[in-house]
């Protein structure tokens, strides 16, 4: 399968080279959408295609607040449609601030 024409920056933990890009889709999503440049972010959403990202990116673990409304926003999606947004909110945090 041919690779996205990504950086490397948001892969700083892993070998980028040995990055499955079919397999592990929604693990590259996750990185790309929280730590990528926006030039990243477009080349994902064109290799991958918006369908395919709006059904996946939901299963994300983890989503940056901004990253969340911007997907919200183009992917016509709710926040608690996604399931990072929904444990965020049964974790109450250990003190009001």
């Amino acid at each position: 399968m041919q690779k996205p024409n990504i950086s490397q920056k948001a892969f700083w933990d892993v070998r980028f080279s040995e990055i499955d890009f079919e397999e592990k889709s929604l693990h590259v999503m996750e990185k790309v959408f929280n730590y990528g440049t926006w030039k990243d972010q477009v080349a994902i959403m064109k290799f991958y295609g918006l369908p395919r990202i709006r059904k996946e990116i939901v299963n994300a673990g983890y989503l940056r607040k901004p990253v969340l409304s911007f997907l919200c926003v183009i992917l016509n999606l709710q926040k608690n449609d996604f399931t990072c947004y929904n444990k965020m909110q049964s974790q109450p945090l250990p003190w009001n601030y």
